[in-house]
C-alpha cells in the first residue's frame, strides 16, 4: 500500500524540470536534501498565493527550492538564496538559469549567518522564507527571518521532524535540539500566526504579524 505521501505524488504528471535538477545533483556527487516534491509544490502555491514579490532562500542545494519558489513569484520577483559552498551555488545557478529564472535570483555564497548580517545591514525585506539549512542554527535563521520580514511574511522551515529523532526522547544532539527550539519558537512566539505539517520530513509554516 502506498504512503500519503507516495499516493499525493503519483497523481501528479512528471516534473521534467526537477527531475533533471535532481539529476544533477546526483552527477555532481552531492546528497540529495532537496525539500520533498509535494512541498516543493506547496511552496510555489505559497508563495503565488502571498503575492510575494522578494524571496529569501536559507539553503540552495542544487537549486531545487529555488526553482519551486521561482514559479510563484511574478515575472519582476527576487529570490536571493543563501549557500554555504560555492559549488553548490554555482550548480542552483546553472539550473535556475536553464530553468528560465536565472534573471531573478542571486547567491550569496558564505556562512548563512554572515550574509543574513549583512543583509540586515543593507535594511532589505522579504515577503516569504524557506530555512532549508543546517539544523543547528535553525533558531537563529528563524530570528533573522523576523527581522527581515515585511509584515505578513511567510516563514517555511524544512525537515522539522528529522526523520523522526525530532520526536525521540533517546535521541538529543545538537541538531536535535536545536530543531526541537526551532519548533518551540514557531509554536509559541508572539510574532507568529503558525501550524507544523507533519508530512514528508515536517514543514513549519509561519506568519509574521
Amino acid at each position: 500500500m502506498l504512503t500519503p505521501e507516495e499516493y499525493g505524488d503519483e497523481l501528479y504528471a512528471k516534473d521534467e524540470v526537477l527531475e533533471r535538477v535532481t539529476q544533477s545533483i546526483a552527477n555532481h556527487g552531492m546528497r540529495d536534501v532537496s525539500i520533498a516534491p509535494g512541498y516543493g509544490r506547496l511552496l510555489t502555491l505559497l508563495v503565488k498565493l502571498a503575492g510575494a514579490k522578494s524571496v529569501l532562500e536559507i539553503g540552495a542545494l542544487g537549486g531545487y527550492s529555488g526553482i519551486c519558489m521561482a514559479r510563484g513569484l511574478p515575472a519582476d520577483g527576487r529570490l536571493v538564496s543563501l549557500e554555504l559552498k560555492e559549488e553548490n551555488a554555482e550548480l542552483a545557478r546553472t539550473n535556475l538559469h536553464e530553468a528560465g529564472y536565472g534573471q531573478m535570483v542571486e547567491y550569496m555564497v558564505g556562512p548563512a549567518l554572515d550574509s543574513l548580517h549583512i543583509l540586515e545591514q543593507r535594511g532589505e525585506q522579504f515577503d516569504f522564507f524557506l530555512i532549508d539549512a543546517d539544523k543547528e542554527n535553525y533558531p537563529n535563521y528563524l530570528e533573522y527571518a523576523i527581522k527581515l520580514a515585511k509584515p505578513g511574511a511567510l516563514i517555511a522551515g524544512d525537515n522539522i521532524l528529522l526523520h523522526g529523532r525530532t520526536l525521540n526522547p533517546d535521541k538529543n544532539g545538537p541538531s536535535v535540539q536545536a530543531m526541537r527550539r526551532f519548533n518551540e519558537m514557531i509554536a509559541t512566539d508572539e510574532r507568529l500566526i503558525s501550524t507544523l505539517l507533519p508530512a514528508y520530513d515536517g514543514l513549519s509554516l509561519a506568519m509574521v504579524k
